[in-house]
């Protein structure tokens, strides 16, 4: 029969000695390989470590190894108190079971319980493009340029897919003498943004593009529908126009179609005029909730777009209202929206959260110029550090619900969340 014998610190202590003393003598006997100058320089810095623990201590590094095989340990350096500031009051410490500050009292926790996060991915730059060749400084929108869409529009492309920003939207700057009472160059195939979309499709393949559907950037009135002779926007004839508009988007090779004109039924019938093409892939991405909002004027200035008489406001929805937001979410999704889009975003986090809790689409907002411009401005005249209050504003519509967001600031928010600082 096998004795057993106790294993006690005293045999561990031996254990480990016998392994130490075996190592070293076996060691003399295998051939020594020739040691390379990095591997040299690293076994050195290891023994540069070992020395000084050692003269930290006293004690052998063996020593140390024993002791903690037999368990005995150093004894832990008394607690200490930061000391407060003079004239602090000695109080009593409230009596509270629950204190929240505990998990914000350091970065990693911080990290740890962050509830939004925001990525590349969920950014949509949107690209102003004209038939020019150079790029165009856009004035209220500093940073922005209508971008030539042979060059200067595949170098944005370029740079924002460089740092994970793959989605992307097209307004185009119609040039005046192709625009008419009726819009008809919306649909024409070999248009600025037919033409544009086969371009990015044949460079960038992999990218998702989406697109406007609207007549204003086509429009001499510069409505998003038709004009009747008393200024009425008319409803079902502008929807006929727009059906056009779509497909001849999605034969170009449009991923998202996007209907921002606010007419009555246009996502049920560009629904059905996609699918009798064959574009049954196709989304629509519906401009839900889009608010006749003074947040829009540098994007008018940017396509020169400004209505020639009147307003929006018989069409787009009246900033004061809130529950007429769900009526327009229960009809898009009835006609077979695939995306829901709030405009403009930060002044609407409410609506964006309506919308978050009422669908189970994905939702977007769009985070449209004028907030863009006035967060440049801000930076500008040092009001405000424009990188943090960028990711703030970004980060909030996140957090109202918002799955994608449509912002001129998607490059420059990728750079900083890559953590580079490309121009």
């Amino acid at each position: 029969m096998a004795s057993t014998v106790a294993f006690t610190p005293a045999v561990a202590v031996a254990v480990v000695g016998a392994n130490v003393q075996h190592a070293r003598r076996t060691s003399s006997l295998r051939p020594v390989p020739r040691a390379r100058p990095v591997a040299a320089r690293a076994s050195a810095e290891r023994d540069g470590a070992a020395a000084v623990v050692q003269a930290r201590s006293g004690r052998t590094i063996e020593e140390c190894e024993a002791d903690a095989v037999a368990g005995k340990f150093p004894a832990a350096p008394p607690p200490t108190r930061p000391q407060a500031p003079s004239g602090t009051p000695e109080i009593r410490p409230l009596d509270m079971a629950k204190r929240p500050r505990r998990n914000r009292r350091s970065p990693a926790l911080r990290a740890a319980f962050q509830e939004t996060s925001i990525t590349p991915a969920n950014l949509v730059l949107p690209l102003f493009i004209h038939e020019g060749e150079e790029d165009t400084p856009i004035g209220a929108m500093p940073g922005c340029f209508r971008l030539g869409w042979r060059h200067g529009l595949l170098e944005e492309v370029y740079k924002s897919r460089d740092v994970g920003v793959n989605s992307f939207v097209l307004f185009p700057k119609v040039p005046d003498g192709l625009k008419t009472q009726t819009g008809d160059e919306a649909y024409n195939d070999n248009g600025l943004v037919p033409r544009t979309i086969r371009l990015l499709k044949d460079k960038y393949p992999d990218i998702v593009i989406y697109t406007d559907v609207a007549l204003d950037p086509y429009s001499s009135d510069g409505h998003d529908g038709i004009v009747r002779e008393d200024g009425v926007i008319m409803n079902d004839e502008t929807v006929h126009q727009l059906c056009k508009q779509a497909v001849s988007q999605a034969r170009a090779g449009a991923d998202v179609v996007s209907p921002s004109d606010m007419m009555d039924g246009r996502v049920g019938a560009i629904r059905a005029a996609l699918d009798a093409e064959g574009f049954h892939d196709v989304s629509i991405m519906s401009y839900t909730a889009k608010y006749a909002s003074s947040f829009y004027g540098p994007f008018r200035e940017a396509l020169d777009s400004n209505p020639r008489f009147g307003d929006k406001k018989t069409y787009q929805m009246n900033p004061a209202n809130y529950r007429e937001a769900l009526i327009e979410t229960a009809a898009d999704e009835a006609e077979g929206a695939d995306i829901l889009l709030v405009k403009p975003g930060l002044p609407y986090l409410d609506i964006i959260r309506l919308l978050r809790d009422n669908s189970a689409l994905p939702i977007a907002a769009y985070q449209v110029s004028g907030e863009y411009s006035m967060i440049k401005a801000g930076g500008v005249l040092k009001m405000v550090d424009e990188e943090k209050v960028m990711m703030e504003s970004l980060l909030c519509l996140r957090r109202a619900g918002a799955d994608i967001i449509l912002t001129y600031f998607a490059r420059q928010a990728a750079n900083v969340l890559c953590g580079t600082k490309r121009p």
